[in-house]
């Protein structure tokens, strides 16, 4: 008998998505799975959307709980799963129809792997017309080191993009604590098991480049601080050190870039151009009067 597969869904506001991310779940080829959608609290109509899907097929099951977070969704979901492999998919991205057929497979020829990664593709509105991934994924950075000191550097990964042995979930959840880089602290967890994965160089997951997402609305580098509470529990000491130091020194390089780059701007001609202008104005009694006209002038603009 085929192995049941857990499809974890964590929703919250996405109805417009949702959708489109179940479809992918339903058209799946490989068919002994359930999904389990997980309403994060939404006030939109994601309700109704999950219930059709859940009226339809029983293989789909809906819970609700109030907001807390993609964390505490995520981890609702890991609760409630009774597959022997974990799929996560976030509700405004879609799979691939071979995901877990091919993820299956790959497990199937090494008995010693409990992670398959895919690649992935990135899209707007329609699939079909989806562009190459925003970093190269190399199986040489799947492994500890490879996620602590290369993530946000070399290579980042949708949680969508792995599949799991549910067994590695049996200790491991996301942190609550996080608002992002939640799934940073996961990988770093799960490899720090001395798991191994396998790759499928090809795009079995489609992340869905959303204006309205989480990740662009959070202060993503406020969160790679919080982190450091989170690895001080996963890591040996010298580990920690090891990777506290890295991450300040990142931190402070980043910082002297962005000093260098406003020192360039403001040495360049059109800086002090504008700053004699403005002196000028500010001379003549008119600087005021400039802002104003130049505040018409942007509201005209943006009409």
């Amino acid at each position: 008998m085929d192995p049941l597969v857990s499809i974890i869904v964590p929703c919250y506001n996405q109805s417009q998505y949702l959708t489109e991310a179940l479809d992918s779940i339903y058209n799946q080829t490989f068919t002994n799975w359930e999904c389990l959608i997980i309403d994060d609290g939404s006030t939109d109509n994601t309700a109704e959307v999950a219930k059709c899907f859940v009226d339809k097929d029983s293989r789909f099951a809906y819970f609700f709980k109030e907001n807390g977070g993609v964390s505490s969704t995520r981890n609702l979901g890991l609760e409630n799963a009774n597959g022997q492999y974990i799929q996560f998919l976030d509700c405004d991205d879609v799979l691939d129809s071979r995901k877990l057929e091919l993820s299956i497979k790959e497990l199937e020829l090494n008995k010693k792997i409990q992670i398959v990664i895919s690649n992935f593709r990135m899209f707007t509105n329609d699939v079909k017309a989806s562009s190459p991934p925003f970093c190269i994924l190399d199986p040489v950075y799947f492994n500890l080191d490879g996620f602590l000191y290369e993530w946000n550097i070399s290579f980042s990964l949708q949680m969508q993009c792995g599949f799991f042995d549910a067994l590695l979930f049996k200790n491991i959840r996301f942190p609550d604590n996080l608002s992002a880089q939640e799934d940073w602290v996961v990988w770093v967890s799960l490899f720090k098991t001395g798991c191994k994965a396998a790759f499928i160089d090809q795009p079995l997951a489609y992340y869905r480049i959303n204006p309205n997402s989480r990740m662009s609305t959070l202060g993503i580098d406020d969160n790679k601080v919080k982190v450091l509470k989170s690895f001080k529990s996963i890591l040996t000491n010298d580990e920690y050190y090891k990777f506290t130091f890295t991450l300040i020194s990142r931190i402070y390089q980043s910082n002297e870039e962005v000093k260098k780059r406003l020192k360039e701007v403001r040495s360049s001609n059109a800086y002090q151009t504008g700053l004699m202008i403005k002196k000028i104005l500010k001379k003549m009694g008119l600087l005021n009067v400039s802002r104003s006209f130049f505040k018409i002038i942007l509201r005209f603009k943006n009409k």
